[in-house]
C-alpha cells in the first residue's frame, strides 16, 4: 500500500519541463516563481482546478455531520436540499465563483445524504434478541476456513418446523464442523442467532454500524451439523472465485509450513485467517503489516510486472518495425492483471482503492496522459466512498488513502535528474526511494495507526528498507509464477522460493521488532484527532507549493492540545460480567473473566494485561466492593439486598439488575437499563463524581434497533 507511488513512478510519462527563467516576465524572479506566498498558492491551486481534489474530503465531512448526536436527517429535507443545489447550479452556471461554491456545497450535501441512501438500498433490520431454531439459508460468502471451522455469510434465511422468522437480510455464521460449504449452497441447520455486538469502547470499531450497511443484521453459531439441501450452481461467479481461492490456499498449504503458509495465503488471495498471531504481531511492530493486506504494493508489483513484461515482449516481437503501440497494449494487459488479482483478493477497501488507481494509471498511459495525479486519487476516493460510505470509518480506508495522498503529493514535487546513471547510483537511488517512501507513508498514517491500534512502528523505515527489496524482487515474482504454474502442477519450486523469502522477511521483522520493543509508546486519542487529520490531508492535497506542509504542521500541536485522551478509571462491559477498576498497578477486574472478548480488547487498547484484582477487593454473596487508586469506591451488586447499604456508602454502583430509584438519588449508578441503552460504559473519576461516556451515544439510528 504505502509503496504504490514510488513503484508506479516509472509507469508515468515524464512531466513536461518548466519554462526557463528567460521565458518568464522580467519582474518574476527565480525566487518569487519558485516560492509563491500562501495567497498566491491558493490562487494557483484554484486556477489549476484543484478544487476537485477536495470533493472526497467534503463528502466525508458530510458523512461525519450526518452522524452527529442529533436527530437523523429527514429524507424530505435531503431531497429538498439536493433540489435546491441543482437549481442553484443551473442559475449560477455562468459564474466561476458560484460554480466553485456550489461544487463544495453539493459535495458536502451528497455526503450528508449518503448514509440515508445506502440505508434504503442496502440496510437491513437488526435482530433485537436471540433467536433459536432450525433454518434454511443460502451461503453468500465464505469469510474463512481453517482447521475445519468455517465463517461465512448467509442470506435468504427461512425458518423450518416451529422456528419463528427472523427479520435480517443476511447473517454472519460460525460453523464448528460439517461439510465443506461453498457460495450458492442451500443449507439447513440449527442456528442460534444473537444481536450484533456494539463497540467494545467509545469510538472503537462498531460492528452494528458496519453490519447494517452490509446487510448483516445478526451473528449466529450452528447448533447442529449443517446439511446441504441444494448445492450451488457450479457456474455461479462467486463460487468459481471461491473455488479458485480455496484451491490456491490448498496448494500453498501442501508446499509450505506455518508461519510462511499463512503469510503466503494472505499475499496471494487475501485470506489472513491462517496468519499466525506471532507473525502478525512481529510484522506489525516492524511496520510491515501492509504486506499482509493486498493493496497498492501487491497490485503494483503484479500489474506492473505484467505491463513491463508484455511491453518488452511486444517491442522484441516488433523489432525495428512498430505496427502497434506496445506501450498502450501492455497497459491493457496490466489492467487485466489488476482486475484478475482483485477478483481473488477478497475485495478489501485497500485492494479496491489500489485497483481503481491502477486502472486510472494504465488508462492514462493508454491515452498518453500523466498517470500519477491527485485528481486520480480523488476519483478513486469518490468511487470507494460512493460504493461503500461506511468504509470511510474503517482503518483500512484511512490508512490506505492517507498514504497514497502523501505519496502522490511527494511525487508531484519530485523531479528526477536527467542523464544516465551508473548502476551503483541507480541502486542507491532505489534504496533511497524505499526509505523516502516509507518515511512519507509512515508520517501520513501514524495518526490513524495510533488512534486505531495504539502503534507507531518507530523503526518501520528500517523494516521496509531491509524487506521490501526481498518482497519486490523475490516474493511477489515467485508468487506470480507459482499461481501461473498451478494449473500445470508445477508450483512447487516457485512456492518454495516464496516461502524462503517469507521466512527471511519474518526474520528481519523479528530483529526490527526486538529493537522497537521499548520505543512503541503511543498516546490515546479522541475521534477529534481524525477530524484534524482529515483537514490536514485536505490542505496538503489541495496546494502544490511548500505551503501544503502548513496543514500537517498545524495539525500536530492541535492534536496534542485538543485530542489527546486519558485512560478510564472504570470500564463496564455490556454483554459480560466484566468490570475493570483502576488500581495502583493499572486496570484490574473487580468482576468477570480476563479472557472475555471485551477484556481482551481493553487490554490491547490500554497496552496492559487486565487480570483479576489482587488487593482492594472485598466480596460476599450480595456484592463486591472495589477501591480504586484515585480514591473512589465501586460496588458490583449481585443481589437486590445490597442496594440499601451500598447505595449510601460507595461512589458508584454497577449492577446487571435494575437499580431502585432511591439509589440514583444517593450515588452514581450503572444498571441493566444503562447497559442495554448505552452498551459498554467508560468512566473517569473527577474527584466528586464520574465523567461518563457510553460506547453507544444514541439510539435514533436504524443500526441501533437491536438495543431499543
Amino acid at each position: 500500500m504505502s509503496q504504490s507511488a514510488e513503484l508506479l513512478a516509472p509507469l508515468a510519462p515524464t512531466p513536461p519541463k518548466e519554462r526557463s527563467d528567460t521565458a518568464r516576465p522580467p519582474a518574476m524572479t527565480r525566487r518569487s516563481a519558485a516560492r509563491p506566498g500562501l495567497a498566491a498558492s491558493w490562487r494557483q491551486a484554484l486556477e489549476e482546478r484543484r478544487l476537485f481534489v477536495l470533493t472526497p474530503f467534503l463528502v466525508i465531512a458530510g458523512l461525519i455531520a450526518s452522524l452527529l448526536p442529533v436527530e437523523p436527517p429527514d429524507p424530505k429535507v435531503l431531497v429538498a436540499g439536493g433540489a435546491a443545489l441543482a437549481i442553484a447550479a443551473v442559475l449560477g452556471r455562468h459564474s466561476l465563483r458560484a460554480g466553485r461554491i456550489i461544487l463544495c456545497l453539493a459535495s458536502f450535501w451528497l455526503g450528508f445524504s449518503l448514509f440515508a441512501i445506502h440505508g434504503q438500498v442496502f440496510g437491513t433490520a437488526m435482530l433485537a434478541r436471540p433467536a433459536y431454531g432450525t433454518f434454511e439459508a443460502r451461503v453468500s460468502e465464505i469469510i474463512s476456513k481453517i482447521d475445519g471451522e468455517q465463517r461465512l455469510i448467509v442470506s435468504d434465511i427461512v425458518p423450518t418446523g416451529n422456528a419463528k422468522p427472523v427479520p435480517m437480510r443476511r447473517a454472519r455464521i460460525f460453523v464448528r464442523a460439517g461439510p465443506d460449504l461453498e457460495p450458492g449452497d442451500l443449507i439447513r441447520a440449527g442456528f442460534r442467532f444473537y444481536p450484533v455486538p456494539g463497540p467494545a469502547l467509545p469510538g472503537a470499531f462498531d460492528a452494528q454500524f458496519h453490519g447494517y450497511f452490509a446487510g448483516i443484521g445478526a451473528y449466529a453459531t450452528t447448533t447442529s451439523t449443517p446439511e446441504i439441501v441444494e448445492p450451488g450452481a457450479s457456474t455461479l461467479p462467486a463460487r468459481i472465485i471461491e473455488n479458485v481461492r480455496s484451491g490456491i490456499a490448498r496448494r500453498i498449504d501442501a508446499v509450505l509450513p506455518q508461519p510462511s503458509a499463512g503469510v503466503a495465503r494472505a499475499i496471494v488471495n487475501g485470506d489472513q485467517s491462517a496468519v499466525t498471531e506471532g507473525a502478525r504481531q512481529v510484522m506489525s511492530t516492524a511496520g510491515l503489516a501492509h504486506v499482509l493486506s493486498i493493496s497498492g504494493l501487491h497490485l503494483t508489483l503484479v500489474a506492473g510486472g505484467v505491463y513491463f513484461t508484455l511491453r518488452m515482449l511486444l517491442v522484441v516481437a516488433a523489432g525495428t518495425r512498430r505496427p502497434y503501440p506496445a506501450k498502450r497494449l501492455a497497459a491493457v494487459g496490466g489492467m487485466a492483471a489488476a482486475l484478475l488479482y482483485y477478483a481473488i483478493s477478497g475485495g478489501n477497501v485497500a485492494a479496491l482503492r489500489s485497483t481503481i488507481m491502477i486502472l486510472l494509471v494504465f488508462g492514462a498511459i493508454s491515452v498518453g496522459r500523466r498517470a500519477l495525479t491527485m485528481r486520480n486519487v480523488a476519483i478513486a476516493g469518490l468511487l470507494v466512498i460512493l460504493s461503500d460510505p461506511a468504509s470511510v470509518f474503517r482503518p483500512s480506508f484511512q490508512l490506505s488513502f492517507s498514504a497514497v495522498i502523501a505519496l502522490v503529493g511527494a511525487y508531484e514535487g519530485y523531479r528526477p535528474r536527467g542523464g544516465e546513471k551508473h548502476w551503483f547510483k541507480g541502486l542507491v537511488s532505489y534504496f533511497l526511494g524505499i526509505a523516502g517512501t516509507s518515511v512519507v507513508a509512515g508520517a501520513a498514517t501514524v495518526l490513524f495507526s495510533v488512534y486505531h491500534f495504539q502503534q507507531t512502528s518507530p523503526l518501520s523505515v528500517i523494516g521496509n528498507l531491509v524487506t521490501l527489496p526481498l518482497v519486490g524482487f523475490v516474493m511477489m515474482p515467485a508468487a506470480l509464477l507459482g499461481v501461473l504454474a498451478m494449473p500445470f502442477g508445477l508450483e512447487g519450486l516457485p512456492l518454495v522460493v516464496m516461502g524462503w523469502s517469507i521466512d527471511a522477511m519474518l526474520g528481519c521483522a523479528a530483529l526490527v521488532a526486538d529493537l522497537s520493543e521499548n520505543l512503541n509508546a503511543s498516546p490515546l486519542l479522541t475521534p477529534l484527532s481524525l477530524v484534524i487529520g482529515l483537514a490536514a490531508l485536505a490542505w496538503f492535497s489541495f496546494l502544490r507549493t511548500r505551503w501544503r506542509l502548513l496543514g500537517p504542521a498545524v495539525a500536530l500541536p492541535m492534536i496534542i492540545l485538543f485530542a489527546v485522551d486519558s485512560p478510564p478509571d472504570v470500564l463496564v462491559a455490556d454483554t459480560t460480567q466484566a468490570v475493570a477498576v483502576r488500581t495502583e498497578e493499572g486496570l484490574a477486574l473487580a468482576s468477570g473473566k480476563a479472557k472475555s472478548f471485551s477484556v481482551m480488547i481493553w487490554s490491547d487498547t490500554y497496552a496492559q494485561q487486565i487480570e483479576a484484582m489482587q488487593s482492594g477487593l472485598a466480596c460476599d454473596k450480595l456484592a463486591c466492593i472495589a477501591r480504586g487508586a484515585p480514591g473512589f469506591s465501586v460496588s458490583v451488586v449481585k443481589s437486590p439486598d445490597a442496594f440499601g447499604e451500598d447505595c449510601a456508602n460507595v461512589d458508584l454502583v454497577v449492577t446487571r439488575l435494575y437499580a431502585p430509584a432511591y439509589c440514583r438519588r444517593e450515588t452514581q449508578v450503572i444498571d441493566a437499563a444503562d447497559l442495554r441503552v448505552g452498551g459498554v460504559q467508560w468512566l473517569r473519576w473527577t474527584g466528586g463524581g464520574f465523567d461518563l461516556r457510553p460506547a453507544i451515544p444514541q439510539l435514533n439510528r436504524p443500526w441501533r434497533a437491536a438495543l431499543r
